[in-house]
């Protein structure tokens, strides 16, 4: 782009940068300050410990809904436990949160066997599947933030690469 030639098409020209510029910011700053509260909810692990999004305050938090006898679930949930114990000591918490329609046996079964090492729970009345803005897709899951601020949310696999990006950096914040 050439430099304005006049004085009085410069004042336009930096007029109109200095309003972008600004209105960039804006939105920058609202995308921060928007992210939406995680809902203050209780879950009941596998294992009949409760935890609840409040107590997991200060760690960065993957909640995951996802369901036994969805294919996408069960393909990712190999690289869910990868991710987990490379970020686990870092301060990232996990929950898997079996959808409603899940049986309850096969669940706990799966949970076993493939010894995950994260909080596993059911959601046998789908109430917390709906404090989440009623999930209904599989796998769904949020990323959140240290200050309980939903800062992502994947429906479908994710990209691995890209979760990892972002958990290093909310890790490092």
């Amino acid at each position: 782009m050439l430099a304005p030639s006049s004085p009085r098409k410069f004042m336009i020209f930096a007029f109109i940068a200095g309003s972008m510029l600004i209105a960039l910011s804006v939105l920058f700053y609202l995308s921060l300050s928007n992210r939406q509260t995680a809902p203050d909810v209780t879950y009941m692990n596998l294992k009949g410990e409760k935890i609840s999004t409040q107590s997991l305050r200060g760690k960065v938090l993957m909640v995951n809904f996802w369901a036994t006898t969805c294919s996408t679930c069960v393909a990712e949930m190999p690289q869910m436990v990868a991710t987990y114990n490379q970020y686990h000591s870092q301060g990232l918490e996990f929950v898997a949160v079996a959808m409603r329609d899940d049986p309850p046996n096969l669940v706990l079964n799966y949970a076993e066997t493939r010894q995950l090492p994260f909080h596993v729970v059911l959601d046998l009345q789908g109430k917390l599947a709906q404090s989440f803005g009623d999930v209904k897709a599989t796998p769904t899951t949020f990323v959140i933030d240290k200050q309980g601020r939903i800062i992502k949310r994947y429906v479908g696999k994710p990209s691995f690469e890209e979760l990892h990006k972002l958990l290093q950096q909310e890790l490092a914040a």
